[in-house]
């Protein structure tokens, strides 16, 4: 794999069936990106893990079922549609489990995961047994594989990722109501049952199309990775739900042309890959939640508390042994190289020791009871209280205090 042929399939110059391919990826990794921010914001995201366990003894079911048939056991359509059913029999179960039993969501879908993956692992294993039907590559379900995808094949995964996506849109505010606050939505008039299991449909649908590119043990990470990652850039629901679908299009895209330059690695992992690539680089680099962003405002903290002890220090005669706080109030000017006090530095002490003092009346005033609750000793006074409430407080220190 070399540079030249990395660029040739980034930019879509590896032929029309890898063109297509990329393309139908980029589509299935946009729905599945918006899909999956309305599971992970309503705490649901471990039932992707069930549908797409789910899907395995659909994929060997409809291939034995083709076979005996006299049929081609590898068709894509008849494959997708015995996943299907396999995967919507297995959401079923785990909604009868939560509703009439007393186990809990996890428990349910942790029990219909196993048994229905066990079964799954059963029928691939009659399967391989079999003299009849064309069995190879049908592995090629658990990972996802590109290399030798049909046009038929690529166009069915393009279509179908395209459908969710539009559905995924129409949908959005209600799937947003029930996912935030199904009580409100209840009282609002929405049927929020019927809604999240539109929300299940659109999943199961992802898992499903999904199949042949990801596969069934990846596809859970584009319904999850991309809006985790999502969340570190932003706090609004619509725009959680955009940047998800642009990075899971971006991770599908990306993988699916890497996959094409390298036809022996499995496609999904590819791809999950790619995501989890956009992932770290939001946890570490985005400008709210990003860990850069956390550090930067630690070091800043840690700045304005060592300045305040040096300025109370300088107000009331006292030494500074501290050698990060005689260098943080050197550079901003507020002590000479020998530690004498300039100008500005015997201003801002006279500040903050007057700042003191008018915290600790307040303090001790029940009617600032709110204020005082916020004291950090670094926010501005001004910040929590009225002129007229500082005056009133300015009144009660000594006249030596506030001149």
């Amino acid at each position: 794999m070399t540079g030249s042929t990395i660029l040739d399939a980034l930019t879509l110059q590896l032929g029309y069936n890898a063109s297509l391919v990329a393309v139908g990826a980029a589509l299935l990794g946009f729905a599945a990106g918006a899909t999956g921010s309305f599971l992970y914001l309503g705490k649901r995201a471990l039932v992707s893990d069930a549908i797409s366990h789910a899907t395995l003894p659909g994929v060997g079911l409809a291939f034995i079922v083709m076979v005996t048939l006299g049929g081609d056991g590898r068709a894509l359509p008849g494959l997708l549609a015995g996943s299907a059913l396999s995967a919507a029999a297995g959401l079923l179960c785990v909604t009868w489990l939560t509703t009439r039993t007393r186990l809990s969501e996890d428990a349910a879908i942790g029990a219909v995961l196993s048994v229905f993956f066990g079964l799954g692992i059963v029928f691939l294993t009659i399967i391989q047994a079999m003299t009849a039907g064309r069995q190879a590559g049908l592995e090629s379900f658990l990972l996802g594989a590109t290399a030798g995808m049909l046009r038929s094949e690529a166009l069915t995964i393009a279509a179908g990722g395209a459908l969710v996506l539009a559905l995924t849109l129409l949908l959005r505010r209600p799937m947003t109501l029930a996912s935030f606050d199904p009580d409100f939505a209840t009282a609002s008039g929405l049927p929020v049952r019927r809604i999240g299991l539109a929300m299940m449909g659109l999943a199961l649908a992802i898992t499903v199309v999904g199949l042949k590119i990801v596969g069934l043990i990846m596809i859970v990470a584009m319904l999850i990775i991309p809006p985790v990652a999502a969340r570190f850039w932003t706090d609004r629901v619509g725009h959680v739900v955009l940047i998800a679908g642009v990075m899971g299009g971006v991770s599908g895209y990306t993988g699916a042309a890497l996959s094409a330059t390298a036809p022996d690695l499995p496609t999904g992992p590819i791809i999950v890959l790619v995501a989890f690539a956009l992932f770290v680089l939001s946890l570490l680099f985005s400008p709210g939640r990003g860990v850069l962003a956390a550090l930067v405002r630690h070091r800043r903290h840690q700045a304005r508390v060592h300045v305040r002890q040096g300025l109370l220090a300088l107000a009331q005669g006292q030494p500074i042994y501290e050698h990060l706080t005689l260098r943080l109030m050197r550079r901003r000017g507020l002590i000479r190289p020998d530690g004498v006090a300039t100008e500005a530095g015997r201003a801002q002490a006279a500040r903050a020791l007057l700042d003191e003092r008018r915290w600790q009346i307040l303090r001790a005033d029940p009617r600032h009871e709110a204020a005082a609750a916020r004291y950090d000793g670094l926010t501005p006074l001004e910040t929590l209280l009225t002129r007229d409430q500082i005056a009133e407080l300015d009144r009660t220190l000594k006249p030596e205090a506030v001149t």
